[in-house]
This record gives C-alpha cells, sequence and structure tokens, in this order.
C-alpha cells in the first residue's frame, strides 16, 4: 500500500511549548491530514504543566482521547508508543515523506544529530532524513550552548529545517494564541498547507 499523500508524522517532546504543538495538531487535522502521532514522556508532564490536561500514557487511550477531543477518526489520527517498532513510521518503506518535531527537546536535538534510534520518535526521524524526506525541528530553548547549536547545523547540512518557536511582533500580537499562531502559520507554510492564521508578509492590512 502507498503512503498517502497527506500523511505526516508530528512528534512532541519534552520542551516547553505544548500549545504550539496543540494548536498545530489541530490545524493539521483541519486540513485532513493523516497524523501519525508520537509523545514522549516528557511530552506528557509538560501538556499537564501547560495545559492542565493529563494524557494517558497507553498509545490506544491517548489516541481515544485525542481523537474524541478533535473529533476524528481513527484512519485520520494514529498514535504510537515509543517502542512501537512495527508501526509505518519506523520503516523507509512505509513511513510518511514529512514530519514536524513540535516542540523538539535539545535531548531530541541531539540523539537525531548523532543517529540514535533508541525510541521510535529518534528512528522515525532518522528514516525521514535518511529516505531524503522533509523534517521540520522546533526548538524551544535558550539559551542555546555550543552543542545545541553543533546539533542544529549538523541537522541543517542534512536538509532539516531548523524552527526555533520564535514569534514575531510585527503584527501586533493581541494574545498568547496569536503568538502561538504566528509560529504555526509558519509551519503550515513550509508544509506548502494553506493557513489563514496570519497574512504573508506583503499581504496583510498594512500591505
Amino acid at each position: 500500500m502507498a503512503v498517502a499523500d497527506n500523511a505526516i508524522t508530528l512528534a512532541i517532546t519534552g520542551a516547553s511549548g505544548a500549545p504550539y504543538a496543540m494548536r498545530l495538531l489541530e490545524c493539521l487535522l483541519q486540513q485532513q491530514q493523516q497524523v501519525h502521532l508520537l509523545m514522549s514522556s516528557a511530552a506528557r508532564v509538560v501538556f499537564a504543566t501547560e495545559l492542565d490536561w493529563q494524557l494517558p500514557a497507553a498509545p490506544k487511550a491517548m489516541g481515544d482521547a485525542l481523537r474524541s477531543r478533535f473529533n476524528v477518526s481513527e484512519t485520520q489520527l494514529q498514535v504510537y508508543g515509543k517502542e512501537q517498532w512495527f508501526s509505518p513510521v519506523a520503516s523507509g518503506s512505509a513511513a510518511p515523506k514529512r514530519m514536524i518535531i513540535c516542540p523538539c527537546s535539545t535531548g531530541t536535538l541531539s540523539a537525531i544529530a548523532c543517529g540514535a534510534s533508541n525510541t521510535l520518535l529518534e528512528r522515525a526521524a532518522d528514516v525521514v532524513i535518511k529516505e531524503r524526506g522533509q523534517l521540520i525541528v522546533v526548538p524551544r530553548e535558550m539559551p542555546l550552548s555550543a552543542l545545541h547549536l553543533e546539533n542544529m547545523l549538523k541537522l541543517a547540512q542534512l536538509g532539516v529545517t531548523v524552527m526555533p518557536a520564535a514569534p514575531g511582533f510585527y503584527h501586533q500580537p493581541q494574545s498568547i494564541d496569536d503568538l502561538i499562531d504566528f509560529v504555526v502559520a509558519r509551519l503550515l507554510d513550509h508544509l506548502n498547507l494553506e493557513q489563514k492564521l496570519q497574512p504573508r508578509w506583503g499581504y496583510g492590512e498594512e500591505s
């Protein structure tokens, strides 16, 4: 069976930035993308802290909770555990050609940069790189050490797009949601998906 053109892997790690991940997931599902979701244990802790949402640890229960929240089918949203090695994202013959890690912890960044595949999330990223697909990482850390910068450079040289969660202010945001949408809009732009969250430069009301 061929990989669906609208298939995408979304990975969520333990860096701060759960609201970015939730908004991005919402937008991908609204655009009828087939999402393969990977979430680390640390990400669940961050979700509880930043969104006050205790997601179940078991992949099936987590998938049920997310599908209920977004009112989508299991076909459209699938959730995998960190050791589900027989899932599609683990193999170059079946994995989606697009993957976003949002937010991306510096630990995950390091693991991917050195080719570690200790978890399904790391393996999925390794697959996208070796298959020359589109991998976007969204680091959320400050300040950045030389190690972080070296890992970002290494990934960028492999064709990975590094997009730090750094919202702009020239659109005069009025709320935290506006700042979240700024980052998510840029991610959707890089996926060549239509978005109305933020106008592209030169096409807004100010032009």
